[in-house]
Parts: C-alpha cells; structure tokens; sequence
C-alpha cells in the first residue's frame, strides 16, 4: 500500500477551476423525442444540472426543419417545419438546460452529395448552394428567437459543424471548404442577432495543431468575428477490435490533458486571440460507443482526474454523453455495451456519473490541495470538501492511503464529523453485478431493481476529537468524496447514544 500525508494550510491556495456543470453532450437531436431519453435527462438535471446540452442532428432530416416543394411552374421553394424542434427546446427548458448548438449536419436536399456518417445517415458534405444554408440558419435562429425571446436564444453558445478534420465528418476533410462553411455561417449569425456568440472549429485529435493553427490563421486574415474556440478530447489508443466492441489503451495521467494545453499554448500565441475561451465541446476516455471502458469504475476515477484538470485550459468541457439513448453505431444490444453515458437504459448509474455528482458537490471554493490523487476545497463556511481517486490500470496499480491533515483548525469547536462516499469495484460496480447474473440482453423488472440498487456509493460517516484530519484508503479505481464539518451533540433528554448501541442480555 502507498501512504500519502499531506499537511494543508488554509492560506496556501493552489489553482483550481470547477466548471464541470456547465455542458453534457447528447446523442442527435431527435432522439429526444424517446420517453427513456427525457428521463435519463430529468434524472441528470435533478441531481447534477447542467447549464447547457450539444449533440449533433440539428438539421437532420428526423428534426423535419428544411422541407421544400415545387410550385406549378418547376420551381423549387424551400420551407421550414419547427414542430419537433419546439417539442425538443421545450423539454430542455423545462428541464432547465439550454442547447449548445451544433449547426449540423447537411440536408440531403440542399446537399452537394450523399456521402454520410453513422447509422442514422447524417449528411457530411458542403451545401450545393450556400445561400441556401444560410437561409436554413437564418430561419432556424428567428424562428427560435420568436418562439424565446432574442435574450434568451442570443445567451446560446453556437458551434458550426463538427470534427471538420475528419474526412468522414467533412467530406475530404476539406480546410478551405470548411473555412467557407464557417465564415459564410459566422456572417448569417451575426446578421441575425449580433449578440449571438459563434465559435469552431470543432476539431478532433487528428492533425489538430496544423488545422487550428490554419484556423486562426484564417480567422485572422480574414477579420472573422470569432467568439470562443473549440475541440475535443479524448484519451485513449486505437480499440483493439473484438466483435462489435473495443478494447483500447488508456493515455497516461501525465499526457491526460496534452491536447488541450497544446491548443490553449496556440491560441495565445495570436495577439488578436489571447485569453478567447476554449470550450471542449466533448471529451470522454474513448471516443467509440462500443468500449465497456465507460462502463467501468476505472474510467470514473480517470474522469476525476481530468474535471481536477480541464479547468485551467478551458471555459467548458463536457462529458460525451450524458446517458445511453444513443445510435450512432444502431441501437444497443445490452443495458451494458460500452455507450457513452453517464446512465445505462433502464436509468443505472453508472460509476462515473458519481465523478459528476461529486464534483457538482464539491462546489467551488478556496483549492488547499490538488495533485495526481486528490483536490481539497475550503468553503466558504469553513468547512471542507474533497474528492480522492486511484487510476489502477490493468489492476497494476495498488491500493494507496491518503492523509490530510488541517493544520488550521475549523471554525466551531473540537469535533468534527467526516462524511464519505465510496465508488469502487466493490461498493458501486453495476457492471460486475450484470456479468454475475449472466449478462441479460433484456433486464426483467427485478434485474433493473437489483442493477439500480447496486449502482450507488458505499456512505460512511466518522466523529473525530481533536486536530481535524481525514484519512481514506482507495483500492484500484477507487472514487471518494468526503465532508469534514464541526458538530456539537445537542442530545434530547434522556437519549444516550453509546447506551442505545451497547445493549446487554439479561442475566439469568
């Protein structure tokens, strides 16, 4: 076992930057029409809530927004159909979230060519006639606009397109047609409402440097109205591939965050974009939705790792996706497939859901601590807070001990109570308890009972006299979050505790 103590003193405050609530990622749009979708969300915002929500399929056919007809003479007119997309904004709003929206992909209608992604066909070539976009963006923002009021839909961030670097999100991976897109897009926003906030280029881990160095390049040349930068992240090898899954290699913590701290590094290096928001428009450990790593308590404490880490590069970040309603490779088999969520159909938690809940709770505050393993906050009330995790991979790693001790004392007298929450492969492994009982495609109303009762943190809660410490041990791939708080027994009359807990047998 590895024993870590560390010494904390209030007055030494270390960087730290909590904005993990402010994005989840989402399978495309339509899917939001699914009863199993709207409750896997509810179940987020309820527990964690997130300020916005970004997902690709905007302009997919399944939405219906462009339609056109021919009139009598030949000509082609275009019209707009918003009915699911009303459908759909009214259920993020109701569930307080606000879209990040992805302007995507291309209708086949108005599309330079057939060439497409994913099992549901998004288009990914250029528009055959680009006023004909620009009429589709136009109207879909004012449209919106009338519906919400411009303060309201002006306050939602817009991405244009997504991982244009990747010849099968952008056919050819074409720079200087993607640059077309971006700033014949950029104009029509602004042209909408100049309040509107527009950023790209949405680039992925595949010859990012060389495109977002282009990128900027051009934004500058060209006197381009950007607002904020973005990319995505993701921390894994090539799969290796088995059937329909895959089993990838995980980056080192040390390289975790290499990507981002690269692009921060270029985008300051431009005098006209230095300081400009970065938003990490998805990130996750693997970027395909067949890798049972999502599923595992390992990518839950890796996720810790990187939420302790995104902060200092990047106004947002957020997670790929929030649940498990999700096609891009077809509809999943299993309740565990390796999908992207943070909740498994039938409403699971899985264990890096507990990664974004711990952070929701820990808050913000004055940082005391951060290294490889843990983060320490002190609130403002005095109290603490802090989150521990233990990156096992291939259960090479082993169990480690952790101890903080408070070198200045809490405020509100000599005993503290320490309230911890443990996810580990122990305590909160809904996966293993699924391969134990044989792995069901289809889970009956018991097996979904037993999976959601299996799927919460072990709570444990000590009382401590004197100087405030904390000490947690971690197996592998362990995550905990942990309270310290003075407290002052107020006992009703007669209530004894150590009586009530030590009873006797009578004597015979």
């Amino acid at each position: 076992m590895q024993n870590k103590m560390y010494k904390l003193k209030d007055s030494e405050v270390v960087r730290f930057r909590n904005n993990t609530c402010l994005c989840i990622g989402t399978g495309r749009m339509g899917l939001a029409l699914q009863k199993e979708y709207f409750e896997q969300l509810k179940l987020i915002q309820e527990t964690i809530g997130f300020k916005w929500i970004r997902g690709h399929g905007l302009f997919h056919e399944d939405m219906s927004i462009y339609q056109e007809y021919k009139t009598e003479d030949g000509v082609v007119v275009p019209e707009f159909n918003f009915t699911y997309l009303d459908l759909v904004m009214d259920s993020y709003l109701e569930l307080g979230i606000r879209p990040f929206l992805e302007l995507g992909f291309m209708p086949k209608a108005i599309a330079s060519g057939d060439q497409s992604v994913f099992y549901w066909q998004g288009n990914v070539t250029p528009p055959k006639d680009y006023a004909q976009w620009n009429d589709l963006v136009a109207a879909t923002l004012q449209h919106l606009i009338e519906r919400y009021g411009a303060k309201e839909v002006t306050s939602w961030p817009i991405e244009v397109w997504n991982e244009p670097n990747l010849n099968y999100f952008w056919k050819d991976a074409d720079r200087k047609e993607y640059f077309k897109l971006f700033r014949e897009t950029i104009y029509t926003v602004k042209k909408v409402d100049s309040n509107f906030r527009v950023g790209g280029p949405a680039i992925c881990g595949v010859d990012d440097v060389s495109w977002l160095r282009d990128f900027l390049d051009f934004c500058r040349d060209e006197k381009i109205p950007i607002d904020f930068i973005t990319r995505h992240l993701y921390t894994i090898s090539v799969p290796e591939r088995d059937g329909r899954y895959g089993y990838p290699k995980l980056r080192p913590l040390s390289k975790a965050c290499s990507e981002t701290d690269v692009s921060r590094e270029i985008i300051d290096s431009y005098p006209e974009f230095r300081g400009m928001e970065m938003h990490v428009t998805e990130f996750s450990t693997s970027y395909s939705p067949r890798t049972p790593i999502h599923d595992t308590n390992i990518n839950a404490a890796y996720i810790a790792f990187l939420l302790s880490r995104l902060g200092d590069t990047c106004e947002s970040y957020s997670y790929w996706t929030f649940g498990d309603i999700f096609e891009e490779w077809g509809v999943p088999f299993t309740p565990f497939h390796g999908g992207f969520g943070l909740v498994a159909n039938g409403k699971i938690t899985k264990p890096a859901y507990w990664t974004f809940k711990f952070f929701k709770d820990l808050g913000n505050g004055e940082c005391i601590h951060r290294s490889d393993e843990a983060i320490v906050l002190k609130k403002q009330d005095g109290t603490y807070r802090g989150i521990a995790w233990n990156v096992a991979a291939a259960k090479e790693g082993e169990e480690i001990r952790l101890c903080f001790t408070f070198e200045d004392s809490v405020s509100g007298g000599s005993e503290y109570c320490i309230v911890t929450r443990t996810v580990d492969e122990d305590t909160c492994n809904p996966l293993k308890i699924w391969h134990d009982i044989g792995e069901p495609a289809n889970l009956s109303p018991a097996q979904g009972s037993l999976l959601r009762e299996g799927a919460s943190p072990l709570v444990a809660t000590q009382r401590i006299c004197g100087a405030p410490s904390v000490e947690l041990k971690l197996g592998a791939n362990a995550l905990v979050y942990f309270e310290m708080f003075p407290v002052k027994t107020a006992s009703d009359r007669g209530f004894d505790y150590k009586r009530a807990v030590n009873v006797e047998f009578v004597k015979e």
